[in-house]
């Protein structure tokens, strides 16, 4: 990664803020009036245009605003962002969501993707060693404007039917072995269809059966919220697996 100014990190989170908010390319005036970022619009506009260079930010055709891009979303995740914590409430919900179906693993993970889906508003997906492929949420997606593209949306959800695909996701966790692992935008995804998406994915490892679970949806989701999610629940799959020898 480039060295980044003080000032440009500033810049850059509060553009990614915006982003996730609104869905909406972000100006320089926006940026003055609403972050205090303590300089004039001028300004922040020559340092947007120092980050686009970096390849930080990326400008779309229909505004004069920008956007973040995969590279600077990915450097918010890895150096920016602050997980939030899972209250007591929110793991115990997601527990006793599942608990009744702990003895079958085909319905554990089918539960297991619809509670997801519900909790984070986005599609949830769980994918097995076995090439079980698990999917709940699809009418959480058209709910975004990212989706509103019917072409887009379709070529989308048959790609939810492609098992080859998902378990890439497994394979990656083999040569990464991180707890969690993310992809963003069309090279993470080895597909330009997916440029505007971004995958939230943690492992669960049992004696027979062995995947990971997630969510997909735009770029812009609140990493701060699903990261934590993923993780507890991920830990919460694999300990319920390991103790009914699954």
């Amino acid at each position: 990664m480039e060295y980044l100014t003080q000032r440009q990190i500033d810049i850059l989170k509060s553009i990614i803020k915006e982003y996730i908010e609104t869905g909406q390319p972000v100006g320089s005036e926006i940026l003055e009036k609403k972050y205090k970022l303590g300089v004039c619009p001028a300004t922040i506009r020559n340092e947007m245009v120092a980050l686009a260079k970096k390849g930080y930010l990326k400008k779309t055709h229909f505004s004069s605003g920008r956007v973040p891009s995969s590279k600077g979303f990915r450097y918010y995740i890895k150096y920016l962002m602050k997980e939030k914590q899972l209250s007591t409430t929110e793991e115990v919900t997601y527990k006793n969501s599942i608990w009744d179906q702990r003895n079958e693993i085909h319905r554990l993970l089918s539960q297991a993707t619809k509670v997801l889906s519900q909790q984070t508003d986005l599609l949830s997906l769980a994918i097995t060693n076995l090439g079980d492929v698990y999917y709940s949420g699809i009418a959480n997606l058209l709910t975004k404007p990212e989706f509103f593209n019917l072409d887009f949306s379709r070529n989308f959800f048959e790609r939810l039917d492609e098992e080859d695909f998902w378990l890439r996701v497994l394979d990656d966790f083999r040569k990464i072995e991180d707890e969690i692992i993310y992809w963003l935008g069309g090279e993470d995804f080895h597909d330009p269809l997916f440029d505007t998406c971004a995958s939230v994915f943690g492992e669960f490892n049992g004696e027979k059966v062995k995947g990971v679970i997630g969510v997909v949806g735009p770029t812009r989701m609140y990493f701060e919220e699903i990261f934590p999610q993923i993780r507890y629940f991920s830990g919460l799959l694999e300990e319920i697996i390991k103790s009914q020898g699954i």
